[in-house]
């Protein structure tokens, strides 16, 4: 852990163990706060807000960083063993974003799909970016995004879609029958499917030559971390309010085909705002096996509302971590914060989640085209790089998740 995050961290716990004794003297004198411990008790309360977003901000400086560190690309001037194939194939992968040369040769086109078994160098597989670099675009966006880290990842192989099977109501429950008698016949079990079927998602990025050629930056790793980071934001918009066509199927999209309005909880909230009660309600709308890997979802304009909610005995319900990498609680449960989340604060709309977030399936396929254009934007003196990736994802069991609804 860094010191820059470690103080913060501190300094956060300080502040929370001040706003505590403010609250502590008022409920041993049986008394309100005074305007005086009012005014403290609020400068506080924004002091912790303020190390709220520098941790978020310095956890992700340090994230990528690390990464930064795992996959920078050796410069020529490094001593490298440049006599194995992998050694090879990232200095030619790395010479044709540059260039867009290969094997010696001005490239026309690119539109290499990855290939385990594509081994043959003179047909462009010193052109197809090692399995470490599509792992580390896929890395990366598990760290900028929330659903990703949580759902369960498939990757599809030689196949279109897939296609899951359901059981979408199951059996009566069994009858009491004598010994010799009519067995009665069951007519509720049904099964059904879920059909994946991964979506385009694609970024252009234009370089110029100039650039390319002169940049005192690693300006390649660039354009492969932010492309990264794009594809991951999109993904997480889809996976939370997505529709389903042509694009996944979102958490807070009300559907048959995933969560039904069956599963939105708006017992306990008023029409604007979020409760303890309401906490309470959705939280154990789920049974138990959901509710001991559950955890909480929310915009931070929603986590402004629920910090200042206590229990009977005054007991803030929000537990500020105190360690980096782990998460605050509410109700003792994780929370997770996403800046797609819906935040608007009016009567029947969501706010928030409490699920067990595995039973979200993302289906990847293996394939990832990288292709550079020389020629469409030769007249600006720019390169064009195209990444392009499939991904579908959806909520396979409705009742692992609940919604906070306003009233």
């Amino acid at each position: 852990m860094s010191k820059i995050l470690n103080g913060l961290l501190e300094k956060r716990a300080k502040a929370w163990n001040e706003m505590q004794a403010l609250d502590t003297r008022a409920l041993e004198g049986k008394r309100d706060m005074t305007a005086d411990e009012t005014r403290q008790w609020d400068e506080f309360d924004a002091e912790i807000g303020k190390h709220d977003v520098s941790i978020k901000r310095e956890e992700k400086r340090v994230s990528l960083e690390r990464r930064m560190a795992e996959t920078s690309l050796p410069h020529e001037s490094e001593t490298t063993d440049k006599s194995t194939p992998e050694s090879r194939a990232s200095e030619a992968f790395e010479t044709f974003l540059r260039s867009g040369v290969v094997n010696g040769r001005p490239a026309k086109s690119f539109d290499e799909y990855r290939d385990l078994q594509q081994d043959v160098d003179i047909k462009g597989g010193y052109t197809v970016p090692l399995e470490q670099f599509q792992a580390e675009l896929i890395a990366a966006k598990d760290n900028q995004v929330f659903i990703r880290q949580k759902a369960r990842k498939f990757q599809l192989v030689g196949a279109q879609s897939l296609g899951v099977p359901s059981r979408d109501t199951d059996l009566a429950d069994a009858t009491w029958t004598a010994e010799v008698g009519t067995i009665t016949e069951d007519t509720d079990m049904t099964f059904g499917k879920r059909s994946f079927e991964p979506h385009q998602l694609t970024k252009l990025v234009k370089v110029s030559n100039k650039l390319i050629a002169n940049s005192a930056i690693p300006i390649t790793q660039e354009v492969q971390s932010r492309m990264a980071y794009k594809f991951g934001i999109t993904e997480e918009q889809a996976f939370l309010t997505g529709n389903g066509a042509g694009q996944p199927l979102g958490l807070f999209t009300a559907s048959t085909s995933g969560i039904s309005t069956g599963q939105d909880v708006s017992t306990g909230n008023t029409t604007t705002s979020i409760t303890f009660d309401g906490l309470i309600e959705a939280m154990y709308s789920l049974k138990g096996q959901y509710q001991a890997v559950g955890e909480w979802l929310f915009h931070r304009d929603a986590l402004k509302q629920i910090r200042k909610l206590k229990d009977g005995e005054g007991q803030y319900l929000w537990q500020a971590s105190t360690q980096a990498g782990q998460p605050d609680l509410i109700l003792g449960k994780p929370l997770n914060m996403s800046e797609y989340v819906p935040n608007t604060f009016t009567a029947g709309l969501y706010v928030g989640m409490f699920a067990d977030f595995s039973n979200y399936w993302i289906v990847d396929t293996l394939s990832m085209t990288m292709q550079r254009l020389n020629e469409l934007y030769a007249t600006t003196g720019e390169v064009g790089f195209i990444s392009t990736m499939w991904v579908d994802g959806m909520p396979t069991l409705g009742e692992a998740f609940a919604r906070v609804t306003l009233s």
